[in-house]
């Protein structure tokens, strides 16, 4: 029976970085995820996006940052089991068993970096829309010049809508940003640059229709909110940008203290069950704020701990006692 040290469970930006920093602590580390490769939601999601949250980068491109953390993976030689789902984890005793839909894997600690679980795109509520998929209609994107020289409309009203719309200013011909609101829920900063771009900006307006011509989509019909008035745009592609649902499969049934989609975590970042820590957006705290530059800072801080855990005699670093911090989470 092979016993990890350290088994992190989720191989996006904040496991990956859990992850190197467990080999800089020369822990024997085991990373799985329910995904067949590195990177999470960056990775699946977002590989031409700019990221804007990451110290020393004014901007980095989600591949790229993933590709860097990768490459900085390789300086240890731990265990990778993708593809693999977590089913259930279990103390016992001084290991933790960790049951996948593969196998089980046994381990003297646990990481949590699940990020917002499973995620699936939020659909535009048209009727016909979903036949619209594989001709125009995106919620992913996975290649920017895919809509170089077109006319592109993006949906949505959040950071990643507003950044797509900037992005695609200098490649696409026409870029439009179709929102409900009148106001924007993306950083004031982005929001400021939208408003002094080419991008033109159409609130408060809704989705109507869909028009298709020679099996493509050939335009949108917009409907003023609480209005009966109507604009139609020509647009080669439509870009929907409402956000995900997401889904943590089986965590409610391991017995960690949660609520909303998020795992309490005390400042150390251990959970409710002993030797489970968990970082990244997965876990939860008062004043948390959900960046991936948080996330990396948790990752060494449950890492430390975790190996403190293991081995009451081995300091955590910076070298402070974490007794302070041991108050229960009400």
């Amino acid at each position: 029976m092979e016993i990890y040290d350290i088994t992190i469970i989720g191989a996006g930006p904040v496991g990956m970085f859990a992850a190197f920093y467990a080999g800089m602590r020369k822990a024997k580390t085991n990373i799985i995820d329910s995904l067949p490769q590195l990177g999470g939601q960056l990775a699946t999601l977002y590989p031409e996006k700019y990221i804007y949250d990451i110290p020393g980068y004014p901007a980095v491109k989600a591949n790229e940052l993933v590709g860097n953390l990768e490459k900085q993976l390789t300086t240890f030689n731990h265990t990778f089991h993708l593809e693999e789902e977590v089913l259930s984890i279990v103390r016992d005793e001084d290991i933790i068993e960790i049951t996948t839909n593969k196998g089980i894997h046994y381990s003297k600690a646990v990481i949590l970096a699940l990020g917002n679980g499973s995620f699936q795109p939020r659909k535009l509520g048209l009727e016909n829309a979903e036949s619209f998929e594989t001709k125009g209609l995106d919620y992913y994107v996975n290649d920017l010049m895919k809509y170089a020289g077109k006319k592109v409309a993006i949906a949505g009203g959040g950071d990643s809508a507003i950044d797509w719309a900037l992005m695609l200013e200098p490649i696409a011909s026409e870029v439009y940003l179709v929102h409900r609101r009148d106001n924007f829920r993306g950083h004031e900063h982005s929001v400021e640059r939208l408003q002094e771009s080419s991008v033109s900006i159409m609130t408060p307006y809704i989705i109507d229709e869909l028009m298709e011509e020679n099996n493509w989509l050939s335009g949108i019909q917009l409907k003023k909110v609480k209005t009966d008035e109507t604009v139609s745009l020509s647009v080669d592609h439509l870009i929907v940008n409402y956000g995900f649902t997401s889904n943590l499969g089986q965590l409610s049934s391991w017995g960690l203290e949660s609520s909303r989609n998020a795992i309490a975590v005390r400042s150390d970042m251990s959970t409710s069950m002993p030797g489970v820590y968990a970082a990244g957006d997965i876990c939860s705290y008062d004043g948390k704020v959900k960046l991936i530059a948080t996330g990396f800072g948790e990752a060494p801080t449950a890492v430390n701990n975790a190996l403190h855990f293991i081995n009451p005699k081995e300091r955590t670093q910076p070298a402070h006692s974490t007794s302070l911090f041991n108050k229960t989470i009400q």
